[in-house]
C-alpha cells in the first residue's frame, strides 16, 4: 500500500511537471512555426493542459479499467468547472470579453448532451468511441476557421502578450516538448498504477477514484495555467483553458479510451455525474455568455460553484465506504 501511496503521489507531482514543460515547449514551437497566437491558446494549449487525462485514462483503459478513465474524464470536467472556475471568480471576477469563447459555450453544452445520448443505453461501444473522436476532429476544423475569422479577438491579443514574454529558443522548445511528453507517459504510469492498487485494496470503484483523486490530480495544469493568467488579468485565457479542456475530455478523452476498451455506464454515473456536468455547463454558459450584458462570473457565483464542488466531493468519499 505505501509503494502504491508513494507512486500515486510521485506520479501526480510529476504529472503537473511534466505537463507544464509540454505546454511551454509546444506553444514557443508552434510560435516557431507560425501559428497564429489564437490557435495556439485553443489548440495547442489546450490540448496540452488536457494531456494528462487523455494519456492516464487511454493507459487506464488499456489496463482494463475503462471506469477509471471514464471517470477521470468527467471528473476533470466537473473540477475544472466547480473548483478552477470558482476558485478564480473567488480571487478575481472574471469578465468574459472574446466572441469566439461565447461561441463555443453552446457548444460544449450540445456537445454533452450529445455524450449523454450515447451513454442512455449504458453502453460506450468502439463506435460510439470514433463517434466522439469524428466530432472531435470537426469541433477543432471549426474551432481553426473561427479563429481564422477572428485575428483580433480579445483572447487572441491575450495570447500574444503571453507568447511575447517567452524566450525560448526552438531547440530548447522541442527538448522540453520531447521531454515533456516522455514524462507525461511515465507519470501517467506511475498515476494509474497507484489509484487502482489503493482503490482495490480500499474497496473503493474505479470510478469513485476516477472522479476525485486522479480527476483532481490531472486538472491541475488547468488550475495553474487558470490562477496564472487571472493574476495578469487575462480573463479570456483563463476561461478558454477551461473550455478547451472541458471539449479535449468529453470527446479525446473518452473516445480514445471507448476505442481501446468499450464500457459499461453505471446508471448511477448518468443520475450523479454526467447530470452534475450537464447543469455545470449550463451554469458555465448562463453565467459566461451574460443575461444581462456582458458575461461575468462574479466572487458570488464562484462561491457558489466551491460549494458545488464540495459538497459533491464530500458525497463521493462519504458514499465510498
Amino acid at each position: 500500500m505505501l509503494l502504491a501511496v508513494l507512486a500515486l503521489i510521485f506520479g501526480l507531482g510529476l504529472l503537473v511537471w511534466s505537463a507544464d514543460r509540454f505546454v511551454d515547449g509546444a506553444a514557443a514551437a508552434a510560435r516557431y512555426g507560425g501559428m497564429p497566437p489564437l490557435l495556439i491558446g485553443m489548440l495547442v494549449v489546450g490540448f496540452g493542459t488536457s494531456a494528462p487525462e487523455m494519456v492516464v485514462s487511454a493507459m487506464a483503459a488499456a489496463d482494463g479499467n475503462p471506469a477509471l478513465a471514464l471517470g477521470n474524464a468527467y471528473g476533470s470536467n466537473i473540477t475544472n468547472i466547480a473548483l478552477i472556475i470558482g476558485l478564480v471568480a473567488l480571487l478575481s471576477p472574471i469578465n468574459v470579453h472574446s466572441q469566439v469563447l461565447k461561441k463555443e459555450l453552446p457548444l460544449v453544452l450540445a456537445i454533452t448532451l450529445f455524450a449523454g445520448w450515447q451513454m442512455f443505453d449504458h453502453q460506450l461501444s468502439r463506435f460510439d468511441g470514433w463517434c466522439l473522436l469524428g466530432v472531435f476532429a470537426v469541433v477543432m476544423t471549426w474551432s481553426v476557421w473561427q479563429g481564422m475569422r477572428n485575428p483580433h479577438d480579445q483572447i487572441s491579443n491575450e495570447m500574444t502578450t503571453e507568447l511575447g514574454g517567452n524566450s525560448m529558443t526552438l531547440k530548447q522548445a522541442l527538448s522540453w516538448l520531447v521531454l515533456g511528453l516522455v514524462l507525461l507517459v511515465v507519470a501517467s504510469r506511475l498515476l494509474v498504477y497507484g489509484a487502482v492498487y489503493i482503490a482495490q485494496s480500499l474497496g473503493v470503484s474505479d470510478l469513485v477514484i476516477g472522479l476525485t483523486v486522479v480527476a483532481i490530480g490531472t486538472s491541475l495544469p488547468e488550475l495553474a495555467s487558470s490562477l496564472m493568467a487571472i493574476k495578469k488579468g487575462e480573463h479570456d485565457i483563463a476561461l478558454g483553458n477551461i473550455i478547451g479542456s472541458n471539449l479535449f475530455n468529453t470527446l479525446a478523452v473518452v473516445g480514445i479510451a471507448v476505442v481501446i476498451e468499450p464500457m459499461h455506464i453505471d446508471a448511477i454515473f448518468l443520475s450523479r455525474d454526467w447530470t452534475l456536468t450537464f447543469a455545470l455547463t449550463v451554469a458555465l454558459l448562463v453565467l459566461g455568455i451574460g443575461y444581462k450584458k456582458q458575461g461575468r462570473i462574479n466572487r458570488l457565483e464562484g462561491a457558489s460553484l466551491l460549494i458545488v464542488f464540495f459538497a459533491y466531493t464530500g458525497y463521493l468519499i462519504s458514499s465510498a465506504f
